[in-house]
């Protein structure tokens, strides 16, 4: 994408935070493109200049999330204990602020799931946004093709206990504990 003038970024912007609203009130049903533009209050062509499709502008929203998340956790970051814990504890914040917005976690990981090729290079994004994330848990000497590694399997995690959690499959702490055992799995033999 090429780089946005002022406004052209402000009406995107405006346009990312509408579909966070409707898909808060609503969850993924409730992201109508008309219903983006009207509460963004932008042309209903000006959405489709930035994003393909509802999912697009979804995952959009997502990777604006994930960055989010990302400054919340550079602030303050996981102190103390084992790798395992320190990462535990970087998921289970993240997990823990789609549970205060499950409506819109679940329109966020719908649009995710989606076989739109833009959400597709948004869940890239995302997992960078992540690995940058959880690379802070980790001690500056651990083997980085390692941690490479491991930061992808759980996000994969993640990603599928989302999945699960947004279908109703189980609940929320489930996803969270499904995550701690991964970590575990994973972790506690550097320990």
């Amino acid at each position: 994408m090429q780089a946005l003038t002022k406004g052209q970024e402000a009406r995107r912007q405006r346009v990312i935070a509408a579909a966070f609203e409707l898909g808060a009130k609503g969850g993924y049903d409730a992201v109508q493109m008309r219903d983006v533009a009207t509460t963004a209050d932008v042309a209903l062509g000006t959405i489709y200049r930035y994003f393909s499709s509802k999912d697009h502008l979804l995952a959009e929203a997502q990777v604006e999330w994930v960055r989010d998340l990302s400054r919340r956790v550079h602030a303050r970051p996981p102190r103390g204990g084992a790798v395992a814990d320190r990462v535990i504890e970087v998921l289970r914040r993240a997990t823990k602020a789609m549970e205060a917005e499950p409506k819109l976690a679940e329109a966020l990981v719908t649009a995710l799931a989606s076989n739109d090729p833009h959400a597709a290079r948004c869940q890239a994004d995302i997992g960078a946004a992540m690995s940058e994330t959880l690379a802070m848990a980790f001690p500056a000497d651990f083997d980085p093709a390692q941690q490479d590694d491991i930061i992808r399997t759980l996000g994969h995690v993640w990603f599928s206990s989302l999945v699960g959690w947004v279908n109703n499959w189980f609940g929320i702490t489930k996803a969270a504990d499904e995550l701690e055992v991964a970590a575990h799995l994973l972790l506690d033999q550097y320990e």
